[in-house]
């Protein structure tokens, strides 16, 4: 699919816009998924294909489907949502490639700690007025001070599966 994005403002269309992590616990044993249900985002196109934007995660907006661990995620030895409610991921760069994948580059901040990430994104639908892209990456949850002291409950790194549809701002 050759995939042509416009110059211009992108909104993120929440509605229509996922991000969901997935966690070992239990020694390896369990695997807890999770949802943001509060996402935001946008970005710009600018001539020459170079983008650049930010995706905003509420931090307390994670649901586990169990409200006592959805609490839990919350408080200081996890997201310290009171501290730092929003979880961000800022676009410097993106690089459309021949076989309409991304090559993204930015900065993820988690708890006020920003690490550099990169990630390769998959166009899965293109039009004029809309843009979706899917991704997987992991991330390592103690970079960010994230849940470290459970006596190895929690082992490995986290995966984030997003799947992202930009529409054109309207002026």
């Amino acid at each position: 699919m050759p995939v042509a994005v416009e110059t211009g403002l992108w909104r993120l269309d929440q509605a229509a816009s996922v991000v969901a992590v997935q966690q070992k616990t239990m020694w390896g044993l369990v695997t807890v998924k999770g949802t943001f249900t509060s996402v935001s985002g946008e970005g710009e196109v600018r001539a020459g294909g170079s983008a650049q934007g930010t995706i905003t995660l509420d931090a307390a907006s994670l649901d586990t489907k169990h409200a006592k661990r959805d609490q839990h995620l919350r408080q200081s030895g996890f997201f310290d949502a009171d501290n730092h409610p929003a979880l961000t991921f800022a676009v410097h760069g993106a690089e459309l490639r021949p076989d309409d994948t991304v090559r993204v580059t930015g900065e993820l901040t988690v708890r006020g700690v920003s690490r550099p990430q990169t990630l390769t994104a998959r166009v899965v639908r293109a039009d004029a007025d809309a843009v979706t892209l899917e991704t997987e990456f992991a991330v390592d949850r103690a970079q960010f001070g994230v849940g470290g002291k459970q006596m190895g409950m929690l082992r490995g790194l986290t995966a984030v599966n997003a799947t992202l549809r930009f529409a054109r701002a309207v002026a």
